[in-house]
């Protein structure tokens, strides 16, 4: 390839500047050699000193371009560095966040394993201590399923045990329910309401311990649940049924509720009196949905025996289910089709 074809090549690279400046340069040069050639000095410095002011033009505009260059590389190192501090930032950040909420199950598996040991320290009966294995594996399986956003409140004692919380939410996830009434408040509560903030659903307790309900709502504005579960006080007053007088939640409490298709009976506790929770059906029957789902919980005790006797006889459309491992129990209810036609 000759030199001229490479100088072709070459020449399309230029920028308009530059080239404007070469070609004054040729042309100057040219001239101040013909010039010196024929004799006529005084054009030819002349011309040599256009020459030499058009070449110190150029160094200055290869200069500017230069320190362009030069700035442009200058802020972009400013925009990498101001990335990379954003992205570490953010990775502390990340690692803090983990590094808390594994704090946080491991201090709730090590208070589970706590009360496990309190137990055994008591020498509690055969039972109990053969139950052990089956309620940690279900705390296990609980923290599993769910990424608590703030240290869980414990579960057993006047709670929901491990089990009956693993088998509830279960039930909760495979049954889809819209409204989920609880009797009573606690820990349930916010596991019931981690279970809703998947399905969709939406969960009122009601509490007559306003100290109890308060420590609730706490415990679901901590978790970040306040708009899926609400706690509503509601105090013991006598509900009359059959000619007696039960204690029980005030009806106020529900009365703007309506197409409930999941309850848990949770309360009131027994301490409040004999069949303290035989009410419950009676007093929620007319606010079900057509097919609902109910959950009695200490349903081994004698009185919740009779309790659920008496509902079935009594409620067309409500039957047991059966037992489940923990100590549940399960109804189902479905309104029939002339009563659901009526109610409509």
């Amino acid at each position: 390839m000759s030199r001229m074809s490479r100088i072709r090549r070459r020449l399309p690279r230029l920028t308009g500047p530059q080239a404007v400046v070469m070609s004054v340069a040729g042309v100057l040069c040219g001239g101040a050699v013909a010039t010196a050639l024929t004799g006529r000095t005084g054009i030819a410095t002349a011309l040599l000193a256009l020459l030499v002011g058009t070449v110190l033009a150029g160094l200055m505009l290869l200069f500017r371009r230069l320190a362009r260059v030069q700035k442009a590389g200058l802020a972009a190192q400013r925009d990498l560095r101001t990335t990379v501090e954003e992205m570490q930032r953010r990775l502390v950040a990340a690692v803090e966040r983990e590094r808390l909420t594994a704090g946080d199950r491991h201090l709730e598996l090590a208070e589970a394993i706590a009360r496990v040991k309190q137990v055994t320290d008591r020498k509690a009966g055969s039972a109990q201590v053969l139950g052990l294995p089956r309620e940690f594996e279900a705390t296990v399986q609980l923290f599993q399923g769910f990424t608590p956003r703030a240290p869980m409140p414990s579960s057993g004692d006047f709670a929901l045990n491990p089990t009956d919380l693993l088998e509830l939410l279960h039930l909760i996830r495979t049954r889809q329910p819209r409204l989920v009434l609880e009797l009573g408040s606690g820990t349930s509560s916010v596991w019931i309401a981690y279970a809703l903030e998947k399905s969709g659903g939406r969960l009122v307790s009601l509490d007559h311990d306003g100290g109890y309900a308060a420590r609730t709502r706490a415990a679901l504005a901590a978790h970040g649940l306040s708009e899926i579960a609400v706690v509503r006080d509601a105090p013991l007053t006598p509900c009359a049924i059959d000619g007696r007088d039960y204690p029980w939640y005030d009806p106020e409490a529900l009365a703007d509720l309506h197409d409930i298709d999941f309850v848990l009976i949770d309360g009131p506790p027994a301490a409040t009196g004999a069949d303290a929770r035989y009410p419950a059906m009676h007093m929620i029957e007319k606010r079900l949905a057509d097919r609902a789902t109910i959950v009695f919980d200490d349903a081994g005790r004698a009185d919740e025996q009779a309790a659920m006797a008496a509902w079935t006889e009594r409620f067309t459309g409500l039957t047991r289910e059966g037992e489940l491992l923990g100590r549940h129990a399960v109804l189902a209810f479905a309104r029939p089709p002339a009563m659901a036609a009526a109610r409509a």
